[in-house]
């Protein structure tokens, strides 16, 4: 299945049913009179949050939306009927904009949850509505109101509770599938990763949902590779896991490229709590590690933990980590809600973190 986070689709709400113009003429009855019904309602424009989709695929080769006309009046004073209601299913996570971008119109977060976009338009009035003591005949009818019509934006953003940040090619990638059951792909070049890719990870019966997104470069919030177009998809983050490439030369400024990166593109990204993991470590001498360790702690401001995502070295603490600051968030917070996504298709994960480790300086293999 394609992923498509992006969408743009026009609606109409129904418009109303005409008023009918109409006597009662019927053999034998003295009194006649004016017995026009109202027609009826438009059908709404309904937005329903579905727990079962994680695309706007949907919405891909199908563009426009619109509910059923109501029913016109009769005579009789039968009142026209409702239109059909037009219901697009939507995955958790999405944001409907309009066509500028810069309105938020709904913001769908629960599964269940039923939003009323547009409202269909009031039916017009019957001649009968008009029957008075002075006008016993009317003979005017009013045609319905039409509805609302417009071009809006989709939006999925997902709901995850930590995101996986880092340049490109820093095993973000290699960590999804370390700990969860996700199948991302994995190469030995830039930007293998192309679109968000989501794992469900599990500490001591608890689970929370990863979200894994291409990386970043400098400039990127000016376009530059594949841009910040998908940091949109972190922003409803408890948590973000900044990895860093441990073989990488100047381990600082890879961590202030990503940081500036972040604090460009806004969503307050660059307030969340952050954890920081120095990868690749397997790749490296312990003098190594421990001269990269001190220059990120420096220009972090904060620890920062060992990590081997390959060899599951390490991956058992920065896990505890992130638990850690889910779990705060989550008593602060107990209302928001993380959606729950198949990640998998019932196979075992490609590798598993060790039961308990602590680094002790030495990377090598054990037999």
């Amino acid at each position: 299945m394609k992923f498509l986070d992006q969408a743009k689709i026009f609606v109409k709400s129904g418009d109303g049913g005409a008023g009918s113009c109409s006597f009662r003429r019927e053999k034998f009855i003295e009194f006649g009179g004016p017995d026009g019904g109202d027609g009826g309602r438009g059908g709404c424009v309904v937005l329903e949050c579905a727990d079962n989709l994680n695309t706007l695929i949907d919405y891909r080769y199908q563009q426009h939306f619109k509910a059923e006309r109501g029913h016109h009046g009769q005579g009789r004073n039968k009142t026209g009927g409702k239109g059909a209601d037009v219901v697009l299913r939507l995955p958790v996570g999405t944001q409907v904009l309009d066509e500028t971008q810069e309105t938020v119109l709904a913001d769908l977060t629960r599964p269940g949850e039923r939003v009323v976009l547009f409202t269909g338009g009031d039916g017009g009035f019957g001649n009968a509505h008009y029957k008075t003591s002075t006008n016993q005949a009317p003979r005017r009818s009013d045609e319905g109101w039409p509805g609302q019509e417009a071009w809006v934006w989709l939006r999925l953003k997902l709901i995850a509770d930590a995101g996986l940040v880092g340049l490109p090619n820093a095993g973000k990638s290699t960590f999804l599938a370390a700990v969860t059951r996700a199948r991302p792909k994995i190469a030995d070049y830039p930007f293998t990763t192309l679109h968000p890719n989501l794992g469900v990870a599990s500490l001591d019966g608890e689970e929370v949902i990863l979200a894994d997104i291409p990386g970043l470069i400098e400039g990127a919030h000016e376009g530059a590779g594949i841009g910040d177009r998908f940091l949109g998809h972190i922003e409803r983050c408890r948590v973000l896991l900044h990895l860093i490439d441990g073989t990488e030369e100047d381990v600082a400024e890879a961590y202030r490229v990503v940081r500036h990166e972040l604090a460009a593109y806004g969503g307050g990204l660059a307030d969340k709590p952050e954890v920081v993991a120095l990868n690749k470590c397997d790749a490296l001498a312990p003098e190594e590690i421990k001269a990269r360790l001190e220059a990120l702690e420096q220009v972090s401001g904060g620890p920062v933990l060992p990590l081997s995502a390959v060899s599951g070295i390490g991956v058992k603490p920065v896990l505890g980590r992130l638990f850690e600051h889910i779990r705060a968030a989550r008593a602060e917070d107990p209302d928001v809600l993380a959606a729950a996504i198949t990640t998998g298709h019932g196979k075992r994960p490609r590798m598993a973190p060790l039961e308990d480790e602590d680094w002790d300086g030495d990377w090598e293999d054990e037999e």
